[in-house]
């Protein structure tokens, strides 16, 4: 039985691919703050269990539901890059490397796009402080010279599932506040400047996007099945896990609206979302930002998409659809 490593299994993600390597034949051992198998405080113990393994899959990072306060600012980056550098010192040091390693990133690594879709070998990187975190994390993890192992950053869209993401906007679209989030002027601060050695400017203002920002998005199934895919394709580098079609904020919210039953969903200006933000400690970034990442390289590849229509896929998480098991939408 070949071993997989597994970093940051806790949260919403952790224990479903846990759960999906162990299905697929992996004998999975953990790394964490608290272990079980291996902490991060234990580099002897992480070096064996990484040595002579399969695969490593890090997920490990402080979540970035929260207000970009300078302490969680540092944690969140620090979390990131200072995990993803511990086990590149363990594959580099390790005598039977693991062929294979895939590595949480994220697709707000691109720029506030509104005008097209950002892949792999065209995508424009954007500024700010969660562009740097996600720079920082695959400077790291691409660093030096791997000849064993195959590296592969996972740029994550929006992962729809029973997580903190959906459930806090199904939450808003219930209580009849489930129309688009609008941008506009809001007050000076300082939470979305760079961070790092390397530090960018601030993000540039999104503009008025009225509610048209899009939004990237992958259904948990497609993620699972998609890190399956990359253990038995030769891809390497940054790899968009995105469904192949962006919904837009107004679509998801209206999306929302008809799996919960709610016919009306007033909009959100930004002036009315922010202190709401404040209220649930999380930042108007996460649903201000035009994200747009098409996943061209897994296309390319071959890998077919179980979830292409968001109203679907949102509909069978939230609606009635989820208790009476709605079949998927099949790519086209």
């Amino acid at each position: 039985m070949s071993r997989a490593v597994l970093a940051g299994a806790s949260g919403f993600l952790g224990p479903l691919v846990a759960a999906d390597l162990a299905a697929r034949g992996h004998d999975v051992v953990v790394v964490g703050r608290t272990g079980p198998d291996a902490r991060w405080d234990q580099p002897d113990r992480l070096a064996a269990l990484v040595d002579g393994s399969d695969l490593v899959v890090n997920l490990a990072g402080r979540s970035v539901g929260c207000r970009y306060t300078a302490r969680n600012r540092a944690v969140i980056h620090d979390s990131r890059v200072a995990t993803t550098a511990a086990l590149h010192r363990a594959v580099s040091a390790a005598a039977d490397p693991p062929r294979l390693w895939l590595n949480a990133s994220t697709a707000t690594i691109y720029r506030h796009a509104t005008d097209r879709p950002q892949s792999e070998a065209d995508g424009e990187l954007g500024a700010g402080f969660s562009v740097d975190v996600a720079r920082a994390w695959e400077r790291e993890l691409f660093a030096g010279a791997l000849p064993g192992t195959r590296r592969v950053a996972l740029r994550m869209a929006i992962v729809l599932g029973d997580g903190p993401a959906l459930t806090m906007l199904a939450r808003a679209a219930r209580t009849g506040f489930g129309g688009p989030q609008l941008d506009g002027w809001w007050f000076p601060h300082h939470r979305y400047d760079g961070i790092g050695a390397d530090a960018t400017g601030p993000a540039a203002p999104h503009g008025r996007t009225h509610g048209e920002q899009r939004f990237s998005w992958i259904h948990v199934d497609d993620l699972l099945a998609a890190m399956a895919f990359l253990e038995d394709h030769d891809l390497s580098g940054p790899v968009n896990l995105a469904a192949p079609v962006a919904g837009t904020n107004r679509g998801l919210m209206a999306a929302l609206r008809r799996a919960v039953g709610m016919p009306v969903g007033v909009p959100v200006p930004r002036w009315l979302l922010e202190p709401g933000m404040w209220l649930l400690r999380q930042e108007s970034e996460l649903l201000l930002k035009s994200r747009w990442a098409v996943p061209t390289a897994l296309l390319d590849a071959g890998f077919r998409f179980t979830w292409t229509d968001l109203d679907a896929a949102v509909g069978a998480l939230v609606g009635p659809g989820s208790a009476s098991g709605q079949k998927p939408i099949p790519s086209r």
